[in-house]
């Protein structure tokens, strides 16, 4: 699958994700990128991200392909049962927040506790940090294996944001390119 043949919806994390980040850059250099738009950014709540998510796959006029970042990776995860068969073909799942033992997430954040861990329905790849300060390596590994979800494993990558050094991230832009042409 190349990018041209599929609607890809950017999906951010808490806060959105500021202008230099990875995210942003990618949504003003792919084509049929769309950033997803949650209507509060600073304070989250499972049913309205979820459901942001799920009607912007639903407007989508081609296949799918979600490139999640953080709390936006835990959303698209439980806003997956809610997708049309078959709309979405795959997902890059990057530095998923763990939501139920990380110290110090906010209430707002901690609010979309349980993560599912039933299979998605759909090929994805899970990006993950040994030094996430969000995540331990071996839950993130351990979620993506519930999914079914590739891990990839990132090194000491920090939060894969603009903190931890991540602008354009050309790196993920590769993995992206990898992961589709497999679809």
């Amino acid at each position: 699958m190349k990018t041209a043949d599929c609607d890809i919806l950017i999906v951010p994390g808490l806060g959105g994700s500021e202008e230099d980040h990875w995210q942003a850059r990618w949504a003003g250099r792919l084509a049929t990128a769309h950033v997803v738009e949650q209507d509060d950014w600073h304070a989250p709540t499972p049913e309205a991200w979820c459901g942001t998510i799920a009607a912007a796959v639903a407007a989508a006029t081609r296949p799918v392909i979600l490139i999640a970042h953080s709390l936006g990776v835990v959303a698209s995860v439980e806003a997956a049962p809610r997708f049309t068969p078959g709309v979405v073909r795959g997902a890059l799942l990057v530095a998923f927040p763990d939501v139920e033992e990380a110290p110090g997430l906010p209430d707002s954040v901690r609010a979309f506790a349980p993560v599912p861990r039933d299979p998605l329905p759909f090929p994805s790849l899970l990006v993950a940090s040994r030094t996430d300060p969000h995540c331990r390596y071996a839950r993130a590994d351990d979620f993506a294996h519930a999914w079914g979800a590739l891990t990839v494993d990132a090194g000491e990558s920090g939060h894969i944001n603009v903190a931890s050094g991540h602008g354009p991230w050309p790196e993920g832009l590769m993995r992206l390119a990898g992961f589709l042409k497999g679809l």
